[in-house]
């Protein structure tokens, strides 16, 4: 499941991944959110959390993602990801060279750090 994240700015969208997250979770919670955000607001920063509760993607979830951020690539301004997930931080270092916005990756004891720099001009 993709639970939203209370955020400070309109042009900051924000998820907790809870659980195990499906294609479904993307294609009827962030999908349609992200896509919202960026017409109301050109670019966008994006704060993704992966906590304790999260457990797993399946199969279509990962190609979702895929997609989401090739489709988007130019729409983000940043992003921040919180996660002490060893594949997860990973997986973000894997691909930071192709981004061509700030990507950076907070442990969860820092999630109020992610948050002030998400948000800040």
């Amino acid at each position: 499941m993709l639970e939203p994240i209370q955020v400070t700015r309109d042009d900051v969208l924000g998820f907790k991944a809870i659980g195990r997250v499906t294609g479904e979770d993307y294609e009827k919670t962030l999908v349609p959110a992200m896509e919202e955000a960026i017409k109301a607001h050109g670019k966008i920063r994006f704060l993704y959390e992966f906590g304790p509760e999260f457990e797993s993607f399946n199969p279509r979830a990962l190609w979702d993602d895929a997609k989401v951020g090739f489709r988007h690539l130019r729409d983000f301004e940043r992003i921040a990801v919180v996660s002490d997930i060893e594949w997860i931080t990973h997986g973000v270092k894997l691909f930071e060279f192709a981004i061509p916005y700030p990507v950076r990756i907070f442990p969860t004891a820092e999630r109020e750090a992610a948050l002030a720099w998400i948000a800040e001009d």
